[in-house]
């Protein structure tokens, strides 16, 4: 048996026949019990098919977002402050040192 994986199906479960025995359970009450494990299983198993479409969403979105963040702000973001530090120097010490460092 993987890990994580469930041992059983809706059709499993569904077709499942229990012997019976002098002091055994009510087959109408297991059957209805069974029915609700087969709701509760396509539950699942369409929330499970809901999130791992969402988690590869999100895993294209995130890596969109790195690309587009690290080809486009950072070259951007350098030069701004480059030019305002620039501008910053001229304004306390003068023209003539900020041409002195060029």
């Amino acid at each position: 048996m993987q890990p994580n994986r469930a041992q059983l199906n809706t059709k499993d479960i569904l077709e499942k026949d229990f012997k019976t025995a002098m002091r055994g359970y009510n087959q109408e009450e297991v059957d209805g019990f069974l029915d609700i494990v087969i709701q509760d299983y396509e539950a699942f198993g369409k929330e499970i098919d809901r999130l791992k479409q969402e988690v590869e969403r999100l895993k294209k979105s995130s890596e969109s977002q790195v690309k587009t963040r690290s080809s486009n702000t950072v070259p951007q973001v350098n030069y701004d402050v480059l030019k305002r530090l620039s501008n910053l120097e001229k304004a306390v010490f003068g023209n003539k040192y900020a041409n002195a460092e060029s």
